[in-house]
C-alpha cells in the first residue's frame, strides 16, 4: 500500500519512517512525501488513478492549506482515503475536514498507534 504525507514540516519524513520501519522494511508499506499542496497533486497526477492509496495532510500549511488541498483531492479523485492533521485540534477544522470528506482527523503530536488502526483498516 502506497500513502501520501504531505507536510511543510520536513522532519516529518524521519518521524514517518521511524515509526513505520517495520511495515516499510516488510514491503506492505510504502511512504511518498509532499512538502506542499502542489507537490502533493503532482504526485497523485502522475498515474490515473493515482497508485497511492491513502493521503495523510497536515491542515496549517502555506500556500494551499490542508483543507484546500483535500476540496482539489476529492474534487477529482473521490476514491481516495484522506484523513488530516492539525496542530490546533479545534472544532472548527475538524468540521471542515469531515464535512469535505476526509476519513479521519488527528492531532499534533500524532498518535501514531491510531493511525497504524486507520491504515490497516484501509488494507483490509
Amino acid at each position: 500500500m502506497k500513502i501520501l504525507i504531505v507536510d511543510d514540516e520536513k522532519d516529518v519524513e524521519m518521524l514517518f519512517r521511524q515509526k513505520f520501519r517495520k511495515e516499510i522494511k516488510s514491503g506492505n508499506l510504502e511512504l511518498v512525501f509532499a512538502f506542499s499542496g502542489r507537490e502533493a497533486l503532482e504526485i497523485l497526477e502522475e498515474s490515473n488513478p493515482p497508485s497511492v492509496m491513502y493521503m495523510f495532510s497536515d491542515i496549517n500549511m502555506p500556500g494551499m492549506s490542508g483543507l484546500e488541498l483535500l476540496d482539489e483531492v476529492k474534487a477529482r479523485f473521490p476514491d481516495l482515503k484522506v484523513s488530516m492533521i492539525s496542530a490546533y485540534g479545534d472544532q472548527e477544522n475538524h468540521d471542515k475536514a469531515m464535512d469535505s470528506g476526509a476519513t479521519g482527523f488527528f492531532t499534533k503530536p500524532i498518535d501514531f498507534d491510531s493511525l497504524k488502526k486507520e491504515i490497516n483498516n484501509l488494507l483490509q
